[in-house]
């Protein structure tokens, strides 16, 4: 079996290249992840296969030595190809059970869902097949303009109150929101811009990390 945590998932990074802007991916990842986040997810759309397994290999070794997972959001390949302890599956992607049947036990698995009957339907997997889901839009976010209807906080309680599984709540998270948000049963919350796009992302992280007032 992996050694997943869940809680790692109290301050998710997912990264954007374009809210990164001139500092680059991997040295807002490196700020970030001297403030303190869990765990990074690499996200980048645009990348060629290669850009993205070279830049998987560069956070690859920075998470390692902070101790943090890197998981590659979408590229199961990229993920094994780059070492990366696991992969984030969406609706459309490759399915879970046959992700977990070619990456083995050793590779944690993370899948989107965003209402109830989503979750219902990975309760039908074989046990174990993913670690832990990521629930959202909580907000509408221009880093995922095609998600799907924002749930608000008390969706996220509704849903959560059928989960058994770790949850990562995402969508327009602010520091305001973390709180709420860990009450209603989230074990963390998953940023993009919160620390992309922030001039000082370790000091973002911080933030994040200090608004979650009731853990």
């Amino acid at each position: 079996m992996n050694a997943f945590d869940a809680g790692s998932l109290r301050l998710y990074l997912v990264t954007d290249p374009q809210s990164c802007g001139d500092r680059g991916v991997v040295e807002t990842v490196r700020q970030a992840l001297a403030g303190g986040v869990t765990t990074v997810q690499l996200r980048d759309h645009g990348a060629t296969t290669r850009e993205l397994l070279d830049t998987a290999k560069e956070l690859q070794t920075l998470t390692a030595g902070a101790g943090v997972p890197l998981i590659v959001d979408d590229r199961l390949d990229v993920a094994l190809a780059a070492g990366a302890d696991g992969v984030h599956l969406g609706q459309s992607d490759l399915h879970p059970v046959d992700a977990r049947r070619i990456g083995g036990q050793g590779l944690i698995i993370g899948h989107s869902v965003s209402c109830i009957d989503e979750i219902e339907a990975v309760g039908e997997w074989p046990e174990g097949t993913v670690d832990y889901l990521g629930i959202g839009p909580v907000f509408a976010t221009p880093t995922k303009p095609n998600a799907a209807a924002p749930l608000g906080i008390d969706g996220v309680r509704e849903v959560l109150a059928n989960c058994d599984l770790p949850t990562v709540t995402i969508g327009g998270i602010k520091d305001i929101h973390v709180a709420p948000l860990r009450e209603a049963g989230a074990a963390g919350v998953a940023v993009v811009s919160a620390i992309c796009a922030a001039a000082d992302p370790a000091a973002a992280a911080r933030n994040l990390l200090a608004a979650e007032a009731i853990r």
